[in-house]
């Protein structure tokens, strides 16, 4: 049997984290959707494209390869043939993200891969649309979110650590436009599913969260 557990849910929510965790416990593969789409509003950035141009982004769309690989258990996300993991976590490349990712030929190439993977392995897939879109009839959806403060507050914490210099109020004001773009851009905005079940982590630890996302999916099957 192959399984699949879709989660979606805004910025700064723990999705990438928590899916990864969840699928080392359950010996699924991890596919990190949103690193797919940084890979792409990566090579944009380097070829000076911008996100209103969308002539240039679908011909764009021809010649990005974005791929992923694991090397000794670690997720490498390859784009055409680079390792690109050092340069797409970024908060450029993450506006650009989320502003990129509104083209649809853009969404088309990613989802093919993204539903190719999963109907060959057991899969854990976090994003903005993998249970309304991506993969609807997935075993599992789960809606990870967060406050915006709290998500904001992890951010700060997270590049303070790494020495770099932010504000959290502005951290914060870019999740809440972040939120904004991805929930109402034109195609499979950011949103609840129907059967999708709410998990707020704002007063959650990790493994508080990965305990239940896993209760959830015993109980399923």
């Amino acid at each position: 049997m192959v399984y699949s557990i879709a989660i979606d849910g805004p910025a700064g929510a723990g999705k990438s984290t928590i899916a990864k965790k969840i699928a080392k416990e359950l010996g699924f593969i991890y596919v990190d959707t949103g690193a797919m789409y940084r890979a792409v509003a990566l090579y944009l950035m380097r070829n000076q494209i911008t996100a209103d141009e969308s002539e240039k982004i679908t011909q764009a769309c021809n010649e990005v390869n974005v791929s992923i690989e694991y090397v000794d258990g670690e997720q490498q996300v390859i784009l055409n043939g680079e390792n690109v993991n050092g340069f797409i976590r970024t908060e450029e490349v993450g506006m650009m993200t989320s502003a990129s990712s509104k083209n649809k030929d853009v969404r088309m190439k990613m989802v093919e891969l993204q539903r190719q993977l999963a109907s060959k392995t057991s899969v854990v897939m976090d994003g903005r649309d993998i249970g309304t879109y991506v993969l609807p009839n997935a075993d599992v959806k789960i809606y990870l979110t967060a406050s915006s403060a709290e998500r904001a507050r992890r951010r700060y914490v997270e590049l303070t650590k790494k020495g770099v210099a932010c504000d959290i109020a502005e951290i914060e004001k870019d999740i809440i436009a972040r939120d904004h773009q991805d929930m109402t851009r034109e195609f499979a905005p950011l949103c609840q599913a129907e059967d999708a079940i709410l998990v707020d982590s704002s007063d959650m630890t990790i493994d508080e969260v990965v305990t239940e996302i896993i209760d959830i999916f015993n109980k399923k099957q």
